[in-house]
């Protein structure tokens, strides 16, 4: 077999693998050792090549961003600071109709800017804000739909990890991609909160019976600032120091988990007990991320030695289905892989294989990158394998609410997203005005 045909069959079993439920780092890190092995005929040869590109990959300086950006996610929400987000948003947006369900959104914004962690966001606020909206007569499906939709915002609004991930992979700024996830992110905001206050006026029985305004007291001025002068100091401090030329993206982090735990001793709301499971969480969630890229970097190895991306590219830069064709094939197959695979396994296994078409095109990988972030983050609601509502199920901890009602409240928010999608296909301005 040549090495092109090596690569193919390589990348075949890697993907028959990942749908028989093998973990995606030990099917990339299988199918790359013995593509390898097959390649060079050598299993010492392969075991080298393979060791060599988890080094590297590791020691990258870049790499540190993704811990301290997990760790600072991880104290915010341990602190308190997600009820905070709620409590300001909500007295912001109490008078709007479906007020509560606007404010879900816009704490969820908030929270977004500081953590950049989908699931941390959907497991704060299915505790904080499902209870509240059911209490004040929101649908059980409507409540955890606005939770599960709102999310996914933490992955496109920057800080995010899914951006940190994206520029380790295709090597852009960091600092770049941020900026870029700016205007979508607040688009999908204001889109999801849109759609929230058009529901309660021209449906409300599809929200339930909402009863905002009578049942619920506005923050005094002492209160509202006390609760969002945290909030504010933190996105300031990580995201004006980037955007401000004060800090790399790493110095950032760094600076913001300092914010973080020093916000949280002065509430006294973090404890040495607290402390130490956020550190346990974050050394976890490090781990697996590390063994992710590790085995994504041992599989783009294999593909380079195969010729397997550029032949890719050779038969989509000669075929006849056009730029366009390429990019709304790719936004398709992202969105149905996501109906299996988590985010970060999407982007590992697809993202190496398109660079080099993304090249012969000359792709915008900035752009791209975003387009990539929406349409990932679209699977985190499509079942069957929607993260984000296997999460909010796990954290509600309420059998009378099941798996399908989650994903039916989540579907018009995954129908706002494929909007933001299509606008941001459109106008590419959206994503790379700010750069």
């Amino acid at each position: 077999m040549s090495p092109f045909e090596i690569g193919l069959v390589s990348f075949g079993a890697m993907v028959a693998m990942v749908y028989l439920g093998f973990w995606v780092p030990f099917a990339l890190m299988l199918s790359s050792y013995v593509g390898v092995w097959a390649i060079k005929g050598s299993p010492l040869l392969a075991g080298k090549l393979l060791a060599l590109a988890a080094s590297e990959t590791i020691s990258s300086y870049f790499f540190g961003v993704v811990p301290l950006f997990v760790l600072m996610g991880y104290i915010v929400s341990v602190t308190g600071m997600g009820r905070d987000a709620f409590d300001v948003a909500n007295h912001l947006f109490r008078k709007l109709s479906g007020g509560l369900g606007i404010g879900t959104v816009g704490a969820n914004a908030i929270f977004a800017a500081i953590t950049g962690i989908s699931i941390a966001s959907a497991a704060v606020f299915t505790r904080i804000a499902v209870p509240e909206m059911m209490r004040h007569g929101y649908s059980a499906r409507f409540s955890v739909g606005v939770v599960a939709g709102s999310s996914v915002l933490g992955m496109l609004i920057p800080p995010s990890l899914l951006l940190i991930l994206y520029g380790l992979l295709t090597e852009q700024s960091v600092g770049d991609l941020f900026i870029a996830g700016v205007i979508p992110g607040l688009l999908l905001a204001t889109l999801f909160g849109v759609g929230i206050w058009l529901t309660a006026r021209l449906r409300p029985q599809a929200l339930g019976e909402m009863s905002d305004a009578a049942t619920r007291s506005p923050l005094t001025q002492q209160e509202l600032v006390a609760k969002s002068l945290p909030l504010l100091t933190l996105i300031g401090a990580v995201l004006g120091g980037i955007y401000g030329g004060y800090f790399t993206p790493i110095e950032a982090g760094a600076v913001g988990c300092l914010g973080a735990i020093v916000i949280g001793l002065a509430r006294r709301s973090l404890g040495w007990r607290d402390f130490w499971q956020v550190l346990n969480d974050t050394g976890l969630v490090t781990a697996a991320i590390c063994f992710l890229i590790i085995a994504a970097q041992m599989y783009s190895r294999m593909l380079a030695l195969s010729g397997v991306p550029a032949g890719f590219g050779e038969f989509v830069a000669s075929a006849e289905i056009g730029y366009w064709g390429v990019i709304l094939a790719y936004v398709a197959l992202v969105i149905v892989m996501g109906t299996i695979l988590d985010s970060s396994s999407i982007m590992l296994i697809l993202v190496p294989l398109m660079l080099p078409v993304l090249s012969v095109m000359q792709v915008d990988l900035i752009w791209f990158g975003i387009v990539t972030i929406i349409a990932v983050e679209i699977g985190l609601l499509t079942p069957p394998f929607g993260i984000s509502v296997f999460v909010i199920k796990s954290a509600l901890d309420d059998p009378a609410i099941s798996l399908g009602d989650i994903f039916r409240g989540a579907a018009p928010f995954a129908l706002m997203m494929l909007v933001l999608l299509a606008l941001v296909l459109a106008f590419p301005s959206l994503a790379t005005a700010l750069i």
